[in-house]
């Protein structure tokens, strides 16, 4: 392939990314960004890129971050004991201080610094400082009754103000799902459920979930059976039937909500496989699978 050829591709493709950048131009896209996609410095780092780039052509992103394994990291180095109650952390007061400390103070911190670095314009926000997420305690059930896990909330309000001014002011937000509840305590939500209910509230054009995974795949032993299009009234048939099953369930659920809150699509996507995020919304193709009305 000469020179001129390999040029001639890297216009076409430039071509072919018009029309999306045109039709997404001043929209909204919520990503969230998984804890299982912050291990590998090369994947943070192309995925922060493609982060930069959609702020670069006019489209406003707005980050909500997991931190899931460096909060067991930090647990574990305080020797602090983990428990989970049906697949939820319990979190008494010493084990909320750590898990507000890594989110905020270092998984935050972390991506907005890297923002900068790549010539972004980020601010890192909790949710619960900036009085975007509000809510009430989780009280899990069990056969002897609800069972307290401490301070684990489930999202009752959203104000999307204060995400909306710093879209509008050009700016990144890299939210950390932290929030607030009556009292202004501290409490640890999903970030799965943080990312669509903000979805939801800024009723965004687009809701992403980077995970480490390719998708949603019909047959988890088959790498080629990626469900490439989900409606929403085939997801409960494929719950019961346990092609969606453990920590999709939660990314799937907010995908549902946030659709029939009017987000127009939503992505469960690869955040390892480089560029992703420019390969499912700036290409014919698209990868990954979307969940839509």
């Amino acid at each position: 392939m000469t020179d001129l050829q390999t040029y001639i591709e890297k216009a076409s493709t430039l071509i072919e990314a018009l029309p999306y950048i045109q039709a997404f131009r001043d929209k909204i896209v919520v990503v969230k960004y998984g804890g299982s996609t912050l291990t590998e410095e090369d994947d943070v780092d192309t995925v922060l890129r493609d982060i930069v780039f959609m702020e670069s052509v006019g489209i406003n992103p707005v980050i909500i971050h997991g931190g899931g394994p460096a909060i067991n990291r930090r647990l574990q180095l305080l020797n602090i004991e983990t428990k989970r109650v049906n697949g939820l952390r319990v979190t008494d007061e010493p084990t909320m201080r750590v898990v507000e400390e890594v989110l905020f103070g270092q998984v935050n911190a972390e991506i907005v610094a890297a923002i900068d670095k790549l010539g972004g314009r980020a601010v890192g926000i909790s949710a619960k400082e900036s009085r975007v997420m509000h809510v009430s305690k989780h009280m899990p059930s069990s056969p002897e009754g609800p069972v307290d896990i401490g301070f684990v909330g489930d999202v009752e309000r959203i104000d999307p103000g204060p995400l909306l001014e710093l879209a509008s002011q050009g700016m990144i937000p890299v939210v950390a799902p932290i929030g607030r509840g009556e009292s202004g305590e501290s409490y640890n939500v999903n970030a799965d459920t943080a990312a669509g209910e903000i979805a939801a509230a800024l009723r965004a054009e687009k809701l992403v979930f980077l995970t480490d995974v390719k998708g949603i795949m019909g047959d988890p032993a088959d790498d080629g059976s990626l469900l490439s299009t989900l409606h929403v009234g085939q997801v409960d048939g494929l719950i019961d039937n346990e092609v969606i099953s453990g920590g999709m369930i939660p990314k799937v659920g907010a995908c549902v909500k946030s659709v029939k809150a009017g987000v127009r699509k939503t992505h469960i996507i690869d955040g390892r496989i480089p560029h992703s995020m420019l390969l499912e919304f700036f290409t014919n193709e698209g990868i990954g699978t979307e969940i839509v009305q």
